[in-house]
């Protein structure tokens, strides 16, 4: 039995073998005896690298077993070094793991570097040098221990939470600042392993973030960052540290502060944009001086407050409590975007990146315009940061192109960008078209669709057609273009004129009938479906136009229906249904036949289409309501598309982020919020100080009363005088500089401390002074100021006096002539010190006064609160030439005076060539009031040259150069011909050197030369600024006598309202506005070109028709001729 089981099994096997071998065959499936030989190789290079890991992972655990410490830490060398190049190591953790409590700080550190790689991965052999890593944590080596504490968190197991806890609360409080930076690295990791941590880690963060170190400032932002980045609170005591801190900070530090402060900035000050009056545009101006019941008042767009003949007292009082407040900009927020400027200079591209986005964000409309220079630098880097770059100057570039506008050639594409590259700078260019430039770019856009990169040929025809709909001077210029493109070689190329040209005509159909004409025709060539269904839905649209064309055109379309793509066959049934509907006793039994080829068509959107336009189109039993309208739902007036920028909508994203980038908001993006109507209270940004300012004035008095009597010279100096008379008089004027000194030294350090001493009876009665805290008000902080500038200049002139007399004093007593001499020179000077001292002692009780106040840390800039803070600390005894010296490093101006956009822009063009004269050349030229691209001391110039002849003219370029000494030229490349009616504009360079001399040269072409002139007007030869109205006072004080010009005049009295007054000083000269507290009085400020001296003009409303024109300026010459310029225009209706 058992042998015929097994007979039987053996059978069955059998069979399955046959039945396997007999479905291979059918499958033609052949089983190969042997690998190939490539199978062969491949598997023995395996096998011998396999091998050869296995002997050096040998060759390494025996050398890191050894007893020799240099057989060890060439071991952890080469293990570093195999990490280093990408290779796994993790085979050698049980061996380098034991090597951790090695007393080598070399082995040591690269032990420490390993774990760190590997701690995540082998959690549990990690854990049991744990005690290892809690001993480090003390170790005298501070790279040991931050090392340490960063293995400690690399290992991700919840059981160590609490170690790693207190491990980071003491590594916060170590004394070396790169341990305190590894723990703020840690807090991001524990809180990642354990949110619930979060109310524990915030505390390290406050105690970090109070941290005064560089080192560990970018490191605990982004912990916080990471951690609570709504705790806004936190930031308030440390904001201004921060912002000092920062140009110090390291540059990936520096870009995590910047975005941070951002957004601190978005919600603690108002927006700087409403009341920018530097922001306000020509056109605007020209807006809003059609109506005359808006006025600009303190830099406000405000309405005319008057009352109505109808309304009530009540109803006014309302009225006058909605009237906005004149903007004056927060000096913590002036703080930051001045404290961010420098970095515009970083080598690393993100800072710079960083402060464009902070500029774009937070600063004045008129002031974001310097990150354009920066962000054009940055177009040299590799090819990943200019498509950052690019991107960001693609947003900014749609809501403000003045601001890349003189970088316009920046963003010419080269052969050798990539297709990204060259999208990018396609759409800037597009973006920064405008009638002036529109020539250049459209000769620009035509080299570009010849390109071999097909992608980059359809994006420039998108972006010709995005010109020709923004500017209408060039619409039928650039349809043309378009036309002319249709006869191209290249399908893609002209698939892509089809679409835009179909959109262009879309909004004047009616002239172009010959166009649909001729794009009908090329349905027999063209197999795009994109462009076949433009074509179509043309036709069908403006069916009416061509009653020709339209139904033939739907019997060729007949024809071919079963082999089109969707989109195509859509179109062919509603081309069938308009032209039903409009031309029926053609075209009836047409469109049945197209109705019922789509009834049976394989895609079911056809198919719902053909039933849909059956029940609407053709009247049956059945059709409902609609049929009766159906005309007027096909051929209802389409709205013309808007051809917009793909980049329109990314300004809802923060600039420099993912999530602008990507256009979609990533994880971990953090909005900006919007500006506060009203700002928050800034006195949470102030910080108590703390006894230190009294303990130093203390120690300061002790100092003074141990050496009252201490004499400045030394007495090998008084042994050299000539005779004891001389020695007694200089004896008798230290005592009394010593006195000055002191006085002067205490007057100084206000700025530091309230309870400094004035003498040494005052330092007894002011030891047990409270000490005093500080708030920031408005108020306080304006009265200080005016105080302080004012006991300055008497300082100055008091400090002066008495070094130019004790100078005086020195030549006399050195040259000892006689001894009259000496006691006459002596008396004089008692008598002067006198004066000198009493008003030294007029200005103390002032300077009392004002210290009693409360004041906050800005404060501590005494004279300008936008400008940083300077302590300078005197000794108990300072010479008079000492204290100057001090008052000048502490008293430096440093206003922020930036150049500014311009507010209008004169169109009006000056002949250079008539064409008579230049045979045919015409020349006319222009000033764009723009930064010149060839020089900082340079005008930009325009020239538009134009070809009025039927021949074609060559070679044109600027020839011999007759100029002023001293003037230089910048001239355009040549220009190798101009075709007939042609006209191109070129930009030049031209240094005046702040003077109206004519700069004169040849202008060339293949034949001729002509001699030109360009004459400036003195209102072009300046550049506007923006200051405040301190500013502008401050400076206008020191440029007074000589140095002002004034003059009288009459206004005609539609010039009078603020507005118009405005609109024609800015169209005369290229000035920028100036807030003004006063409504009759209206400020100006520019700097020349050439030397950047200020041109301050104030216009003064008197009673009646009167005003008073003043201008203060260095040069002289300029300002008496902008005087003359002026005077007529405000004269003059």
């Amino acid at each position: 039995m058992e042998q015929g089981s097994l007979l039987a099994k053996i059978s069955e096997a059998s069979c399955n073998i046959r039945s396997v071998l007999e479905m291979a065959g059918s499958l033609q499936v052949t089983l190969k005896p042997e690998p190939s030989v490539e199978e062969r190789e491949l598997a023995n290079a395996a096998a011998d690298q396999y091998e050869q890991n296995l002997t050096v992972n040998e060759d390494l655990k025996q050398m890191l077993e050894s007893n020799k410490d240099s057989a060890k830490l060439d071991a952890m060398k080469r293990i570093v070094g195999m990490i280093a190049k990408g290779k796994n190591a993790s085979e050698l953790f049980p061996a380098v793991v034991k090597n951790v409590a090695s007393k080598n700080i070399e082995i040591k550190k690269l032990v420490y570097v390993y774990l760190m790689r590997y701690a995540e991965e082998q959690q549990d052999l990690a854990l049991l040098s744990i005690s290892t890593f809690q001993r480090a944590l003390k170790d005298p080596n501070q790279l040991i221990r931050a090392s340490a504490l960063r293995v400690l968190s690399s290992i991700r197991v919840p059981i160590i939470v609490p170690i790693m806890m207190l491990a980071i609360k003491e590594a916060s409080a170590d004394l070396s600042p790169y341990v305190r930076k590894n723990a703020a690295h840690a807090i991001q990791k524990l809180y990642s392993l354990d949110p619930e941590q979060k109310e524990m880690l915030i505390e390290v963060i406050e105690k970090l973030l109070k941290d005064k170190s560089t080192l560990v400032a970018g490191s605990v932002v982004m912990a916080f960052e990471e951690v609570c980045p709504d705790r806004i609170d936190l930031i308030h005591k440390n904001y201004r540290k921060l912002c000092n801190l920062l140009v110090d900070v390291e540059e990936w530090g520096q870009v995590v502060i910047i975005h941070m402060l951002t957004r601190y900035a978005r919600t603690q000050f108002v927006s700087p944009w409403k009341e920018d009056p530097a922001s306000f545009s020509a056109q605007d101006i020209s807006a809003l001086g059609m109506n005359q019941d808006c006025v600009i008042k303190d830099g406000v767009l405000e309405e005319d407050n008057e009352k109505d003949f109808y309304e009530s007292d009540e109803e006014q009082k309302e009225k006058d409590q909605k009237v906005k407040k004149p903007y004056a900009m927060d000096p913590d927020h002036r703080l930051l975007i001045r404290n961010t400027k420098p970095l515009l200079q970083s080598r690393n591209a993100a800072v710079v990146m960083a402060v464009a986005q902070l500029y774009w964000h937070l600063a004045p409309k008129s002031e974001a315009g310097i990150v354009s220079k920066s962000l054009v630098r940055l177009l040299r880097s590799n090819r990943e940061v200019q498509y950052i770059v690019l991107q960001n100057i693609a947003t900014m570039s749609i809501q403000r192109k003045g601001m890349f506008e003189p970088y316009l050639k920046s963003f010419y594409v080269r052969s050798t960008d990539p297709t990204m590259i060259k999208t990018s700078k396609l759409e800037i260019l597009t973006n920064l078209a405008n009638e002036a430039n529109i020539s250049t770019l459209l000769r620009e856009f035509q080299t570009y669709v010849k390109s071999q990169d097909k992608q980059f040929a359809a994006a420039t025809i998108q972006a010709i057609g995005r010109c020709a709909t923004n500017i209408s001077e060039v619409t039928d210029t650039c349809l043309n273009g378009l036309v002319c493109l249709l006869s191209n070689r290249d399908e893609i190329v002209v698939a892509e004129s089809v679409v835009v040209i179909k959109k262009l005509l879309q909004t004047q159909p009616a002239h172009h009938g010959e166009i649909i004409k001729h794009m009908a025709k090329l349905l027999d060539t063209i197999t795009v479906p994109v462009a076949r269904a433009s074509i179509l839905w043309l036709i069908g649209e403006y069916c009416e136009r061509v009653p020709k064309i339209a139904p033939d055109v739907l019997r060729k379309m007949a024809k071919s229906f079963t082999n089109e793509d969707d989109l195509v066959k859509l179109q062919i049934l509603n081309l069938g249904a308009k032209l039903y509907l409009t031309n029926s006793k053609q075209t009836k039994l047409l469109t049945q036949y197209i109705l019922n080829l789509g009834k049976y068509d394989q895609s079911y959107d056809i198919r719902d289409r053909t039933r849909f336009i059956r029940q609407l189109i053709v009247p049956n039993e059945k059709s409902g309501a609609l049929s009766k309208y159906a005309k007027k739902i096909f051929l209802a007036q389409k709205p013309a598309p808007l051809l917009e920028s793909p980049f329109k909508d990314r300004d809802r994203f923060q600039l420099g982020t993912l999530s602008h980038t990507l256009n979609t908001k990533a994880i971990g993006y953090l909005e900006l919020s919007n500006w506060p109507e009203v700002a928050p209270d800034p006195s949470v940004r102030n910080v108590e100080v703390i006894e230190l300012g009294k303990e130093w004035s203390v120690a300061l008095g002790k100092a003074k009363k141990e050496k009252p009597t201490e004499k400045f010279y030394s007495d090998s100096e008084e042994e050299e005088s000539a005779s004891t008379t001389d020695t007694e008089s200089e004896s008798t004027s230290e005592s009394e500089k010593e006195k000055n000194g002191k006085e002067e030294g205490s007057s100084m350090e206000n700025s530091e401390s309230s309870s400094e001493e004035l003498s040494d009876s005052e330092s007894e009665s002011k030891e047990g002074s409270a000490k005093k805290k500080f708030k920031t008000t408005e108020e306080s902080d304006s009265d200080d100021t005016e105080k302080k500038t004012k006991m300055i200049s008497k300082k100055r002139e008091s400090s002066g006096s008495s070094d130019s007399e004790s100078s005086s004093t020195e030549e006399s007593s050195s040259d000892s002539e006689s001894e009259s001499d000496s006691e006459s020179d002596a008396e004089s000077r008692k008598h002067k010190n006198a004066i000198a001292s009493k008003r030294k002692q007029m200005a103390v009780p002032e300077k009392k006064a004002s210290s009693k106040q409360d004041v906050s840390l800005l404060d501590l800039d005494d004279f300008n609160p936008v400008s940083t803070p300077v302590a300078v600390p005197t000794p108990a005894i300072l010479s008079p030439s000492l204290v100057a010296d001090l008052e000048g490093l502490s008293l430096s101006r440093s206003s922020v005076i930036d150049v500014s956009s311009p507010i209008f822009v004169p169109m009006k063009t000056h002949e250079l060539l008539h064409r008579m004269s230049g045979k045919g050349l015409a020349a006319h030229y222009h000033f764009s009031r723009q930064p010149c691209i060839y020089g900082n001391q340079m005008v930009s110039v325009q020239v538009t040259l134009t070809n009025t002849t039927d021949q074609k003219l060559e070679n044109i370029h600027v020839g011999e150069r007759k100029l002023p000494a001293g003037m230089k030229m910048h001239v355009f490349n040549p220009i190798e011909f101009l075709e007939p009616e042609e006209s191109i504009t070129v930009s030049m360079g031209i240094d005046f050197c702040d003077s109206t001399q004519t700069a004169s040269f040849q202008l060339c072409t293949k034949e001729d030369h002509f001699n030109v002139n360009i004459q400036p007007p003195v209102g072009e030869l300046l550049l506007p600024v923006t200051m405040s109205e301190k500013d502008f006072k401050t400076e206008q004080g020191m440029l007074t006598g000589m140095n002002e010009t004034s003059t009288t005049i009459t206004v005609a009295p539609q010039n009078s309202t603020r507005l118009v007054l405005l609109e024609k000083v800015v169209k005369a000269a290229n000035l920028g506005v100036v807030p003004s507290g006063q409504d009759n009085i209206h400020r100006f400020s520019a700097k020349t070109v050439h030397s950047g001296s200020l041109m301050l003009v104030t216009v003064e409303l008197k009673e009646g028709s009167t005003a008073q024109l003043i201008i203060n300026t260095e040069k002289t010459v300029i300002g008496s001729i902008l005087l003359r310029e002026l005077k007529p225009v405000l004269s003059q209706g």
